[in-house]
This record gives structure tokens, C-alpha cells and sequence, in this order.
């Protein structure tokens, strides 16, 4: 395989994790996207028994910082691999019934309208197949004053990543705003950060990601 196919096969791994690489995967995206993850729930100004979905858990290794907040939580994927995971490392809190996990096809969200207290996701906007379309969709589950949280890695700092060319559609503040001019949010705030984190070449570069809070009018 040469490193085109490495970055391509590394790339859809990071989009859609499967097979034996997956699991690995999943584990390294913790790992690499823990910090982010922090920053996007710690905006949600979480309370005792509110519903909290998380759009593209992974394999969901941070899911006790939400369940020791006394939320009940909700964690939605594409991956069927994730999904496992997930459901694999948490029986107690889905047993408890403090933790629920479902699959999805990517834009159509299995939940019924006005819901979710809280929504959020990190790391997964490069992907979506129909950015408005899902969008509207998270909209629609949230309850009225509920928040969304959209975390991500901003487009300066991916456009360095090699493998970031084969399938991720890159963002920056201006273009995720965008996306949601026409939809019942009004932004809450903007906050950015940058950290040093590995690369997946191995060397420490600055990542700076920002979580965008939207509030459903």
C-alpha cells in the first residue's frame, strides 16, 4: 500500500471506523479528541436528569464525565463498530438505563421533536453527507432554549493534515454560521482554543478547535 492509500484508508477509518483498524481507531480518536471533547461538554452547562445527545460518540471511553453530571444520555453513530464499542464498554450505565446508544444513517435522526436539553458533537461536521439537512435535524430534536454544541477542528490547522484531502470537507467559524442562518438558532458564543497535541505522524503540532454554542430560539 503506498502512503496515498495509507492517508486515503486512514481518512475513511477517522470517517467511518470498521473491521480490526477500527477498534484501533476508536481508541485513538479518544485519545487525540479527549481535550476537544471536555471543551464542548463543559459548554453545555449541564443539570441533574437532563437528556444529553451526543451526535458521533466513537467508542464513547468519556461517557462517566456526563453520567457522573446525573444526565441521561444518548449517543448516535454511523459506525456499527462504534456502536459495539460503546454498548460493550458501558453495560452498567445502559442497564441503569443513564445511557442509550442508536444507530443512524448520517441524516435522518431517530428521535422525536423538542426531546433533547442538550446536543453536541466533536469532530464529526468534516463529514456530513447534507450539512444543512442534518443541521435542521438537530434543530428539530432540540427542545426550545435547549443547546447545541458544535465542536471542531478549524480549517488552518486541518488543511496541514495529509489525510484531511480525501473526504473531509473543512470549516472555519464563518461557514459553520452559515449553515445555520436559516434555522431557529442564535449563537450563545464562540470559544477557541489552541492546544499541542501529536499528529498522527507522531510530531507535536497546535490544533486550534473551537466549540460554537447555539441556543434554539
Amino acid at each position: 500500500m503506498n502512503e496515498k492509500q495509507q492517508l486515503k484508508e486512514l481518512a475513511d477509518q477517522l470517517s467511518h471506523p470498521k473491521g480490526n483498524m477500527g477498534v484501533e481507531t476508536g481508541n485513538q480518536m479518544n485519545e487525540s479528541n479527549i481535550s476537544m471533547t471536555l471543551h464542548s461538554m463543559e459548554r453545555l452547562n449541564l443539570n441533574t436528569n437532563e437528556k444529553v445527545m451526543e451526535l458521533g460518540h466513537g467508542n464513547c471511553a468519556h461517557l462517566p464525565f456526563l453520567t457522573e453530571k446525573g444526565v441521561i444520555y444518548y449517543g448516535l453513530e454511523v459506525s456499527e463498530l462504534m456502536y459495539a464499542e460503546a454498548t460493550k464498554m458501558h453495560p452498567a450505565a445502559i442497564a441503569q438505563q443513564r445511557a442509550f446508544f442508536e444507530l443512524y444513517d448520517g441524516i435522518n435522526i431517530p428521535f422525536e421533536t423538542d426531546f433533547f436539553d442538550k446536543i453536541f458533537t466533536v469532530n464529526t461536521i468534516y463529514f456530513w453527507a447534507d450539512p444543512e439537512k442534518l443541521l435542521s435535524e438537530l434543530c428539530r430534536i432540540l427542545k426550545p432554549k435547549g443547546i447545541l454544541n458544535i465542536t471542531f477542528a478549524q480549517k488552518a490547522f486541518m488543511e496541514q493534515l495529509p489525510f484531511a484531502q480525501f473526504g473531509f470537507e473543512l470549516y472555519d467559524n464563518e461557514k459553520v454560521l452559515k449553515l445555520t442562518e436559516f434555522l431557529p438558532l442564535e449563537v450563545l458564543q464562540t470559544d477557541s482554543h489552541i492546544e499541542s497535541v501529536k499528529s498522527k505522524a507522531g510530531t507535536m503540532v497546535n490544533r486550534e478547535f473551537t466549540t460554537i454554542s447555539f441556543r434554539k430560539i
